[in-house]
């Protein structure tokens, strides 16, 4: 690989994050919310309870990234 150009640096490989199923089962409670504002209040409550896990579920994946490096 040739020298970079004066006043530019290599860059350094970049950390991708593994695949994880929080950000689709995010979606699917906010589709299952909206659903419920239409339907029932059950169906929002499950919108909102499966919200809560996701949620948290994904906030502790990135919490427990962030501690590995």
């Amino acid at each position: 690989m040739s020298e970079p150009r004066p006043g530019w640096s290599k860059p350094r490989p970049e950390h991708i994050p593994r695949a994880t199923a929080w950000p689709p089962a995010m979606a699917l409670a906010i589709m299952f919310f909206a659903w419920g504002l239409i339907t029932s209040p059950v169906v929002v409550f499950v919108g909102v309870a499966l919200f809560v896990v996701s949620l948290s579920g994904w906030i502790g994946e990135i919490r427990h990234e962030h501690r590995q490096d």
